[in-house]
C-alpha cells in the first residue's frame, strides 16, 4: 500500500514496536534500523486506521523529514523562521485545517442551504457537528474496531486465539480480546488495545 499518511505512525519490526510518533520521525528511525539491517522485515502502520503506511525514505535525512512532513510545518520552513521572515500562508484557513472537497446534493438541498445563516459552508459544517454529537460514539467506535482489525490481521492472523480475538473486538468485549490474545507478543497487544480505544477527539470534549 502507498498509503502517504501525514498522521502519527507506529514502525514494528517482526512482533516489536520499534518507535511511534510523527511520519519524519518514524521514518528516520526505520532509515537507521534497515541500515543497520537491511534484511529487518519492518512494517509501519497509521496510528488511526491501522492500516500498514508506506514511508519514502530515499534521499537525505533532511530530504525525507521533508518530504513527509506537512505543507507550511516547521521543518519546511526552518529557514524562514530563523531569518525572522514570515512563512507564506496557502490557500484556504490554515487555523481552521478546512479542506475542499466535493460535495453531491441534489437541487432542493442546495436550495435550503443557500437560505441558511453563513451559507453551505457553514451550514452543513453544523450539520455535521450535530449528528456528530448525537451519535453516541457509534462511528468512533466502528472506526476503531477496523483499525484494530486492520493491524491485528496484519500483524497476527496466524496466531492463536485470532479468530476468537476477532469477533470479540466486533462484540466490544475487551476482557475477552485480551483472554484470546493473552499468547500474542506484548507489544502486538498493547497496540491493537490501544487502537481499539480510537482517537480522542477534543471537539466532543464535555
Amino acid at each position: 500500500m502507498s498509503d502517504h499518511s501525514p498522521r502519527p505512525c507506529t514502525a514494528f519490526r517482526d512482533a516489536t514496536r520499534i518507535v511511534s510518533g510523527s511520519p519524519p520521525r518514524v521514518a528516520l528511525a526505520v532509515k537507521a534500523a534497515l541500515s543497520a539491517d537491511p534484511t529487518a522485515a519492518i512494517l509501519v502502520f497509521d496510528d488511526e486506521t491501522g492500516k500498514v503506511v508506506d514511508l519514502d525514505l530515499r534521499g537525505s535525512d533532511d530530504e525525507i523529514v521533508a518530504r513527509l512532513s506537512p505543507p507550511g510545518s516547521e521543518p519546511a520552513n526552518a529557514e524562514l523562521l530563523a531569518s525572522g521572515e514570515e512563512a507564506p500562508r496557502g490557500r484556504g484557513r490554515p487555523k481552521l485545517g478546512v479542506v475542499a472537497r466535493e460535495v453531491t446534493l441534489l437541487p432542493r438541498h442546495w436550495d435550503w442551504l443557500a437560505l441558511q445563516p453563513g451559507g453551505a459552508s457553514q451550514a452543513l459544517r453544523r450539520l455535521v457537528d450535530k449528528a456528530r454529537r448525537n451519535d453516541g460514539g457509534r462511528s468512533r467506535n466502528r472506526a476503531a474496531q477496523a483499525a484494530a482489525y486492520a493491524f491485528i490481521s496484519a500483524m497476527a492472523g496466524d496466531r492463536e486465539g485470532f479468530e476468537e480475538a476477532s469477533r470479540a473486538l466486533f462484540a466490544n468485549d475487551s476482557t475477552g480480546f485480551a483472554l484470546h490474545s493473552r499468547s500474542w507478543p506484548a507489544d502486538i497487544r498493547a497496540y491493537a488495545e490501544k487502537l481499539m480505544t480510537g482517537p480522542t477527539d477534543p471537539e466532543l470534549q464535555p
